[in-house]
């Protein structure tokens, strides 16, 4: 299932051999990630003096955290800065460490960038085994020496001037969020949001549901249903599968990880944006500079440093965003932006939030 770009095809061969390569493409391999028509001898091994780097992902691509880093290593790419491969739907811990370990023995890349949230065990053991290798991982433990760094996306501070703007939009005064599961990185976003829906409307009443799954989108779909049926008028799609629950029923929603406008342009107000950019070149130049070390990369996703951001307010939603709602969102990204304010960080599941399937 393994997916490569045009340009490193004949590395992937090189390596692997020809045999191989065509057993893993019987197997479910994808399609090409990078430009098409670039395959050519500067991609033997060796030939090219920038990093190779192979993403592993737990989740298909269509799921928005994997979705960022992928396109940040695809811009990377773009740019000339790196090689890129990958592979996702690596849904379980032993698919993901039997990927890894094929990664690095066969293809010996220089990074390999993915998610460990399911597989922390399985991830950190490949690791160990491959200390030549730089791996940076979404994780919720610490960082592990020599070589494994984490990453997660720190997106309180866009949560917060999200929940800002829903707080000013809602009539019923109930929003409803839609979150994965109550883990640190989900609460402490979700609680960003709440803090700022307080805000702006302190009489608010926020509803969380969690649906027990990165990925689910027709679950994550009926969980918004039930919050609009008990009455919520503005959501928060903390996962796929929101939004068109809020198209269909003609309501407000915020998107996640990417500007998902597109998905409802009626209907999406804005999107917390996690740009992992930031991230990966910092990876990149420690790694150039032969000094990479275990690290904990947070700092590189908080808005100050580029690596958040809420998505451009869309004024163009089948509903009226006030005008002195917009300023106060604004003045207040501009405090975060400047170091006046801080957004609250807490992991502590949300008051009142429940799990579907528990």
């Amino acid at each position: 299932m393994l997916r490569r770009s045009a340009r490193n095809s004949r590395r992937f061969l090189a390596t692997l051999g020809v045999a191989s390569a065509a057993a893993l493409l019987l197997a479910g391999c994808g399609g090409a990630t990078g430009n098409e028509g670039t395959d050519d001898a500067t991609t033997e091994p060796g030939a090219s003096d920038v990093p190779s780097v192979f993403g592993a992902f737990a989740t298909p691509l269509e799921e928005p955290w994997d979705g960022a880093i992928h396109a940040a290593l695809e811009s990377a790419e773009e740019d000339g800065l790196i090689t890129y491969d990958h592979t996702d739907n690596l849904h379980t811990a032993d698919e993901m460490e039997r990927a890894l370990r094929d990664i690095a023995t066969n293809q010996a890349p220089d990074i390999i960038i993915g998610d460990a949230f399911a597989a922390e065990d399985a991830v950190r053991a490949v690791a160990k085994e491959f200390p030549d290798i730089a791996f940076a991982f979404g994780s919720g433990g610490k960082e592990q020496e020599p070589n494994f760094s984490v990453i997660d996306n720190w997106m309180q501070d866009p949560a917060y001037l999200a929940g800002m703007l829903a707080g000013g939009l809602t009539k019923s005064g109930t929003i409803g969020v839609v979150g994965a599961m109550p883990i640190p990185e989900v609460n402490r976003i979700v609680n960003g949001f709440i803090a700022g829906v307080e805000e702006t409307n302190p009489s608010a009443t926020v509803t969380v549901s969690f649906i027990n799954s990165f990925f689910d989108p027709a679950t994550a779909k009926q969980a918004a249903e039930a919050a609009i049926a008990g009455g919520a008028d503005v959501l928060f799609a903390e996962r796929d599968g929101v939004i068109a629950a809020a198209e269909e029923n003609n309501l407000p929603v915020f998107g996640m990880m990417v500007d998902q406008q597109e998905q409802a342009p009626q209907h999406v107000v804005s999107s917390l944006i996690w740009d992992m950019r930031p991230t990966v070149d910092a990876i990149v130049e420690a790694v150039q500079a032969g000094d990479y070390t275990a690290t904990n990369l947070a700092e590189y996703s908080f808005m100050v440093n580029g690596g958040s951001s809420i998505a451009p307010i869309n004024t163009e939603t089948a509903f009226e965003i006030p005008a002195d709602l917009i300023e106060k969102v604004e003045a207040k990204q501009a405090e975060i932006l400047d170091g006046s304010f801080e957004t609250p960080i807490n992991e502590e599941a949300p008051a009142g939030s429940t799990t579907i399937g528990e």
